[in-house]
């Protein structure tokens, strides 16, 4: 099994006297050179007076951005006390037993515009770069870590379950083959409400809906699903219980159904569906 997760949108700054992140020690240190590149043109664009318009972000997230400057020597801490919001607790990757943490070490990867990927223990900065951005001196950012993430990535996914968690601007930067000898069974989360019959797609339940599948099957016990089939199987093990609450009305709302959907065509994934109420 293989978790895919995006980056939170906001970050949580590590405790000022956190030592700074040591690139070397990263998942993936194939990686270094490319994180080494990202990190450099982040602190000159960062540094930019129109910043925060070539990061795609508000003005009022320019202290943010100016952070991006000094990410060399700012504070580091674990990427599950960094990545904070809706799926990420949820998920509660920061509570989970000694052998539920080691098989988030082992089969989950957060994917990241400046990283490229990192596990939940590698030490990182809060910073502020979405893989949407165009960086100067290196370009799109989906573009310029798939090579680099393709390379990194294929013999861990081979033969294995992909689940995916991202969004599409992080799913753009690597697709697991589906094909050959290093096939993966590459499958995506969609989550639906289901209101009298009628099923319509949702948001902010949808990353709370990862979470809660992402946490369960790093909880669970016996050992992890490696087929989208037995993917399938472990997702119903969550049929009928409460996995959240309506902010404002304090209402809860059950995992009613879990569907999987057949790939409809070569480099495209499955598709598990999480029907909620």
């Amino acid at each position: 099994m293989l978790i895919c997760l995006p980056p939170s949108e906001g970050k949580t700054p590590a405790p000022v006297d956190g030592a700074p992140a040591d690139l070397a020690t990263l998942t993936a240190p194939g990686l270094t050179a490319q994180r080494e590149t990202v990190l450099d043109a982040l602190a000159d664009a960062s540094a930019r007076e129109d910043a925060t318009t070539v990061l795609k972000v508000g003005t009022s997230l320019a202290d943010e951005v100016a952070r991006n400057t000094r990410l060399r020597s700012a504070p580091a801490a674990p990427a599950t006390e960094v990545y904070t919001g809706v799926l990420y607790a949820a998920a509660g990757l920061g509570d989970l037993s000694v052998e539920a943490a080691a098989r988030a070490a082992a089969d989950v990867l957060v994917f990241s515009g400046l990283w490229g990927v990192v596990a939940p223990t590698d030490r990182i900065p809060a910073y502020r770069l979405s893989m949407g951005v165009s960086l100067p001196g290196v370009g799109g950012l989906a573009a310029a870590w798939r090579p680099h993430l393709e390379a990194a990535l294929a013999e861990r996914a081979a033969g294995d379950v992909v689940v995916d968690c991202r969004s599409a601007a992080y799913v753009s930067a690597w697709k697991p083959a589906t094909t050959g000898d290093g096939a993966a069974d590459w499958v995506t989360i969609r989550v639906v409400r289901e209101t009298d019959g009628v099923r319509s797609v949702v948001s902010h339940h949808a990353k709370h809906t990862r979470g809660v599948l992402t946490g369960h099957l790093l909880r669970r016990p016996g050992p992890p699903p490696t087929s989208a089939a037995e993917l399938l199987a472990a997702a119903r093990e969550l049929d009928g219980t409460v996995i959240g609450t309506e902010a404002g009305t304090g209402l809860s709302y059950r995992m009613l159904a879990a569907e999987l959907h057949e790939a409809t065509g070569p480099r495209r994934p499955h598709t598990l569906e999480l029907v909620i109420s």
